[in-house]
């Protein structure tokens, strides 16, 4: 063994407080909210600056607008491939410390890198045919247009988002999370400003419109995937990874596993966003006061999902973390721990939304109490039942990807999102009198079904060790 290998393994023992008998879910409770809350900051922080950007384009007018929302829908269902491969960098990388094997972390990393930069290029090559994908789709040609300006200035943010997003997953994997918090907090102002003088043209900028303000947004995010690079590469713990060493050489094997894992999830993210496209496209059929209740609802869905993804994720680093290590009992004190976790904390924000939905609905509306502000309240008092479920099965998905366990997970969300809550919400939306609220309904039970399906899928793998790696 080297020195720099007792100096990297000394570094990713596990701390002598988790031998303590009797203290076990305590720990199990701090170290998981350790990693979840600047986990949930973080994402809180790309809707913060996802959000800026829509506020500054809806000053060009209600075309600009639209087609922003149609260039992030082509942008997005692309980008969620890479993103579910990416994603398992975090259980490769959790797994090989908690086995305290500092040399497969560092190889999660750089698969992890290579795999996003082998995507990245026919997802680029995508969004570079968004305008004649959008005219086939039925769209108008004003907005199929103004669609594929941004998306010509957004689409270079593929590569860093995803390398971004593999650096997350590997300092998530060793317990340090919160630089990438803090070059989040970092970039929302900045991406503020840059998508402002380039969108309207400042201090001797050109005006760029809409091509400009995605190609600030692709500036920021090569700006925050170089900080994350510098922490990850230069400072204290990370470097004693050493990252970047043999960076050139293609691990294939590793690779396939990545693959393997990571391409179910892309596959389940699809189907999960795909289930609400639909039901936006169910909602327009019904009436536009519909559509536009269901949009309010559904960001606040977005903006509380937040909460229980962080928790997710941090149930991925524990439970694989434990599955290194060849731990029975903390795997499932790591799974359940979270769970219970993401129950209580959506059970509050629920009941919060719950309390404030009229007033919720007056932020998005103005004080006009119309139809569409009684339907968004009353759809986000129906969504009371979905907020939870939501939360249950986004933590128990997390909990499954720490065992590296995703195809049973996919064949989980074709039953539960497709066969069931599309079914239920068409069902109830359009056979009976709820119209709207039977829509909302159907997502409740299919992501129920889901949530049920998923925590007894982690029981019956929690209970059974030799499966794990299956």
């Amino acid at each position: 063994m080297t020195s720099l290998d007792k100096i990297e393994r000394a570094a990713i023992a596990p701390p002598a407080s988790a031998a303590v008998p009797g203290r076990h879910l305590a720990i199990e409770f701090a170290e998981t909210l350790k990693l979840a809350v600047p986990i949930a900051l973080t994402q809180l922080g790309q809707i913060a600056m996802m959000t800026t950007d829509i506020a500054l384009i809806g000053r060009l007018g209600s075309e600009a607008m639209a087609a922003a929302a149609l260039a992030h829908t082509v942008f997005f269902v692309s980008f969620t491939f890479g993103m579910g491969l990416v994603s398992a960098v975090a259980p490769l990388a959790a797994q090989a410390f908690g086995a305290r094997n500092p040399h497969l972390i560092r190889r999660s990393l750089r698969v992890g890198m290579w795999a996003a930069f082998l995507m990245s290029l026919p997802m680029m090559a995508l969004s570079f045919y968004g305008e004649p994908i959008l005219l086939r789709l039925g769209q108008a040609p004003t907005a199929a247009r103004l669609a594929q300006e941004y998306l010509l200035g957004l689409t270079w943010s593929v590569l860093p988002a995803l390398w971004f997003m593999a650096i997350r997953g590997f300092m998530s994997a060793v317990n340090r999370p919160e630089p990438i918090l803090w070059i989040t907090l970092a970039a929302i102002p900045a991406n503020a400003l840059l998508v402002y003088l380039l969108l309207y043209g400042a201090f001797g900028l050109p005006q760029l419109g809409l091509f400009g303000a995605g190609l600030a947004t692709s500036i920021v995010n090569f700006g925050t995937f170089l900080a994350g690079l510098w922490f990850a590469a230069r400072r204290r713990p990370f470097r004693k990874f050493q990252i970047l060493g043999h960076f050139w050489r293609v691990d294939w094997k590793l690779m396939r596993q990545l693959v393997v894992i990571g391409a179910p999830i892309s596959l389940s993210f699809l189907l999960e966003y795909g289930l609400f496209g639909a039901a936006g496209l169910l909602m327009g059929i019904i009436s536009t006061t519909a559509l536009a209740a269901h949009q309010i609802a559904l960001q606040v869905a977005a903006i509380l999902f937040m909460v229980p993804f962080g928790i997710g994720m941090a149930a991925t680093v524990r439970v694989g973390h434990a599955i290194g290590r060849g731990d029975a009992g903390a795997v499932r004190r790591a799974g359940y721990v979270a769970t219970w976790l993401g129950i209580v904390l959506a059970a509050i924000l629920t009941l919060a939304v719950v309390i404030s939905r009229f007033g919720i609905a007056e932020i998005f509306l103005g004080e006009n109490t119309d139809a569409t502000a009684e339907l968004s309240a009353t759809l986000l008092l129906v969504g009371s039942t979905f907020f939870i479920a939501d939360a249950i099965q986004t933590i128990a998905a997390g909990s499954l990807r720490g065992m590296n366990d995703t195809r049973v997970p996919l064949l989980f969300a074709i039953l539960s999102y497709w066969l069931i809550g599309f079914a239920c919400a068409y069902w109830l939306g359009f056979w009976t009198s709820l119209g709207a609220v039977g829509v909302w309904s159907g997502l409740s039970v299919g992501t129920a079904v889901y949530a049920v399906l998923l925590v007894l899928r982690f029981r019956l793998l929690a209970s059974k060790p030799r499966r794990w790696r299956a």
